[in-house]
């Protein structure tokens, strides 16, 4: 398959050299200073008791303590990933899926009127959805949704929606090589919509995660790779038409690779576990197409797993992350949740992985050690609530969604 290389755009594949000088210079370097050695990018951090109003304000005022976003986006395309993969099923138990495993509507909206505000002339709002090759709004609107709201949360510019999931509204893939040939894959093969922006924002949620022990802005890109390529029904040698099937066997356990037009991962013989192989395919998707906006929604949430689908595990940490570089916004983040950024294998949120962000951080993404990292806004102690605490219900005693 013939794909252009994505480093001739002008403005985002600067970072993909500058990426690769940057871990060129880590490679020598002892475990000790690969901290010192990785970007810092300060952070902005609010309370946000609930939905509703509270949201744009909140976040207005965090894109200003970041240095303000118009810098970013004014006259240019924004690609804005949303966080709404992993289930169809439109609640968790009795609660509405965007307030524990989605990003909420509330925050998409502000975020895209903010993004209008300062100037972006086309916001594009994409997510590759669960086994699906449906309209991303459809996909919306089977959840409750209304897309019409998001298109007049920005006036000024012209909003659209991709389903990244196959093809879409694209004529090819394109190819994001990973710097240095990443941790897991050299490269991956993603929808166009990546590839024509400007801007890339990650619009996650703050959840622990059961293979990656947490997922925020980061973990949030690993749906950016479209099951015609990397899902269980992928074809063997060239992508399938439409989606079949998630991403387990050749993402999680490694049981098959990617279609052959693809390129396969570096090394079959590594463990195929997932706890080794999701951190480092998320890691390399950070280097292969980087994150210039990352916004975590934490005002409600859930502990313990994913998506679980159990009610008990809604809880309502009431707070909001933002920053330009996603490893130093996931650090933070990790904080807010209870956790040491620094943890890796065997210690929380860790304790059946490797860390995310410590392997991002050796790619020369960023970096996690908070001493480098500015917070502002609200003090980390402020807002801090610890998610191992808010386990209320054992997992041998958790009822079963049904």
């Amino acid at each position: 398959m013939t794909v252009p290389d994505p480093r001739n755009r002008n403005l985002t594949r600067r970072h993909f050299l500058s990426a690769g000088a940057a871990v060129a210079g880590t490679s020598l370097l002892p475990r000790a200073m690969w901290s010192v050695d990785a970007p810092a990018a300060p952070v902005a951090l609010a309370r946000c008791n609930s939905y509703g109003p509270e949201v744009l304000p909140a976040l207005r005022r965090m894109f200003d303590q970041i240095g303000g976003i118009g810098r970013l986006v004014k006259g240019k395309t924004v690609a804005v990933k949303l966080n709404m993969v992993g289930s169809a099923d439109p609640r968790a138990g009795y609660i509405p899926i965007e307030k524990m495993v989605w990003v909420h509507p509330d925050v998409i909206g502000a975020t895209v009127h903010l993004l209008g505000l300062a100037g972006a002339a086309r916001i594009r709002l994409v997510e590759g959805p669960w086994k699906s090759a449906e309209p991303l709004e459809e996909y919306m609107i089977s959840a409750g949704w209304e897309p019409n709201d998001f298109v007049n949360a920005a006036p000024s510019a012209k909003v659209e929606f991709e389903n990244t999931n196959f093809l879409g509204k694209g004529k090819q893939y394109i190819r994001f090589p990973v710097p240095k040939g990443g941790h897991l894959f050299p490269a991956f093969d993603l929808n166009h919509s990546y590839y024509d922006c400007d801007v890339f924002v990650s619009l996650g949620k703050m959840k622990e995660h059961k293979t990656a022990g947490v997922t925020m802005s980061m973990k949030n890109c690993f749906g950016i790779t479209p099951c015609t390529i990397y899902g269980d029904g992928a074809g063997e040698d060239e992508p399938s038409l439409v989606p079949n099937g998630g991403r387990m066997q050749t993402m999680h356990s490694g049981r098959r690779q990617p279609s052959k037009s693809s390129p396969a991962e570096k090394d079959p013989n590594s463990p195929r576990q997932g706890g080794y192989r999701i951190p480092r395919c998320v890691a390399d998707l950070m280097a292969a197409r980087p994150v210039h906006l990352a916004v975590v929604d934490g005002i409600e949430s859930m502990c313990r797993q994913e998506n679980s689908g159990v009610a008990a595990d809604h809880v309502q940490p009431r707070v909001l992350v933002v920053g330009t570089n996603p490893v130093c916004v996931d650090a933070v983040g990790a904080a807010v949740m209870g956790f040491d950024p620094m943890a890796d294998r065997g210690h929380a949120p860790f304790e059946n992985c490797d860390s995310q962000l410590r392997l991002a951080e050796e790619l020369g993404v960023g970096t996690r050690d908070l001493t480098r990292i500015e917070v502002a806004g609200a003090k980390i102690s402020d807002v801090l609530f610890d998610y191992r605490k808010a386990h209320k219900v054992p997992d041998g005693a958790r009822p079963r969604r049904g």
